[in-house]
C-alpha cells in the first residue's frame, strides 16, 4: 500500500538532574561537594533513506520518544545521556509542525537528517556551585525540559519525468513499456490508484526516473478523484509527459488536453512552466483525424513537442525517448 502522508507525535528526553553529594571517606569526614552532572536528554531526528518508498509504517506507530538523561551521581560521576530516537522516512519527505502550512524541512538526499525535538540539558551537580564563599553548596539543577510536538509528514516523489493525463490514457502501459516496473494495467479507468515509479536505463550508465500519476479528472486540483493527493507528486518532476487518448470519442483530444492543463494550473501555476511533451496515445487502434490535427497544431503553435505513440504496440517509443533525453543533456 502506498501512503504519502502521516501524522506523528514526537517527544525528546528530559535532562537528568544534577546530584547533591559530598565526599565521604575514611579520614575525610568533611569532604567537599562531589555531585556529578545529569545526562543530556535524547534528541529526536527524522532521517531520509533511499530504501523506503512509503509512509505506511506510520499508520501503525505514531509515537516516537527519546530516552531521558540519567541523574548525576556522587564521586563526580555524570549520568549517561539518553539515547537519541531516529525516525526513518523515504527521500522526498517534507516535515511540517502541526498547524503550520510551511515545511520546516524537506529531505531530498539519502541519510539527510533533521532535528525535530531537542533533548533537555543535563542538570549541574553541586560540585559546579562550589566557591570561595560557599564550600558546601547543596544546590543542583533539576535538568532541562524536553520538547514534544505533533508533526505532519508529506511525501512528494522524486522523479525526473511525470506522466499525467485522464484515466485510461495509457500511462501505466507506457511506464511498463519503458521500464521494468509492473503497474496494474486494465482497460478501465482508475486502474492506477497510487503513483508508480520506474527507471529508464540509457547508455553510459545514464538513467532517469518516471512517475506514473493516477488519472486526473475535472476538479482534480480541489480534490475530485483524489486529484490534489496525486498532483503533489508532479511538483518535483523536471519534465511532464501529458498523455491524450486519441481513441476516446467522448470529447476532442484538444478539449481533454486543456481540461488537464487547467487542473495543473489551478493546483500550482508553476507546473505549467515545466517542459512538456504532449503524447497522442493508442495510435494502433485509431486513425489520423481532423480532431487530432487540431491538437497537434495547437501544441506546435505554442512550442510544445507533439508525438504519436502506442505503448501497447511499442510504436513511437524511440522518438519519445530521444526527446526526453534531450532535456537531460546538462547531466551528461
Amino acid at each position: 500500500m502506498f501512503v504519502d502522508s502521516a501524522r506523528i507525535f514526537v517527544r525528546s528526553g528530559r535532562g537528568g538532574a544534577g546530584a547533591v553529594s559530598f565526599r565521604r571517606e575514611k579520614y575525610v569526614p568533611k569532604g567537599g561537594p562531589d555531585g556529578g552532572d545529569g545526562g543530556r536528554g535524547g534528541n529526536v531526528y527524522v532521517v531520509a533513506r533511499h530504501t523506503l518508498r512509503t509512509l505506511l509504517s506510520f499508520k501503525y506507530k505514531r509515537r516516537f520518544e527519546a530516552q531521558n538523561g540519567t541523574p548525576g551521581m556522587g564521586a563526580l560521576k555524570s549520568g549517561p545521556a539518553g539515547k537519541d530516537c531516529f525516525i526513518y522516512v523515504p527521500i522526498g519527505t517534507q516535515i511540517f509542525i502541526d498547524g503550520n502550512s510551511e515545511p520546516v524541512a524537506d529531505l531530498v538526499e539519502h541519510k539527510q537528517k533533521f532535528l525535530v525535538a531537542k533533548g533537555g540539558q543535563g542538570g549541574r551537580g553541586n560540585a559546579r556551585f562550589k566557591s570561595a564563599t560557599n564550600q558546601a553548596p547543596r544546590r543542583a539543577d533539576r535538568g532541562g525540559d524536553n520538547e514534544e510536538k505533533w508533526l505532519n509528514l508529506e511525501l512528494k516523489l522524486l522523479a525526473d519525468v511525470g506522466l499525467v493525463g485522464m484515466p485510461n490514457a495509457g500511462k501505466s502501459t507506457l511506464l511498463a513499456a519503458l521500464t521494468r516496473a509492473k503497474p496494474k494495467i486494465a482497460a478501465y479507468p482508475f486502474t492506477t490508484l497510487s503513483p508508480n515509479l520506474g527507471v529508464v536505463e540509457g547508455e553510459r550508465h545514464r538513467s532517469f526516473v518516471i512517475a506514473d500519476i493516477p488519472g486526473l479528472i475535472e476538479g482534480a486540483h480541489s480534490g475530485s478523484g483524489l486529484g490534489d493527493e496525486f498532483l503533489k507528486h508532479v511538483e518535483r518532476t523536471r519534465v511532464i509527459l501529458h498523455l491524450v487518448d486519441l481513441s476516446d470519442e467522448t470529447s476532442t483530444p484538444l478539449q481533454r488536453l486543456k481540461l488537464i492543463e487547467n487542473e495543473l494550473f489551478m493546483y500550482n501555476p508553476k507546473l505549467m512552466e515545466k517542459p512538456r511533451v504532449i503524447l497522442g496515445t493508442k495510435i494502433d487502434i485509431t486513425e489520423n483525424s481532423d480532431k487530432e490535427e487540431e491538437l497537434r497544431s495547437f501544441c506546435v503553435d505554442r512550442g510544445d513537442s507533439y508525438l504519436r505513440i502506442s505503448a501497447a504496440a511499442h510504436k513511437g517509443l524511440n522518438p519519445l525517448l530521444k526527446t526526453v533525453w534531450s532535456y537531460f543533456r546538462d547531466d551528461q
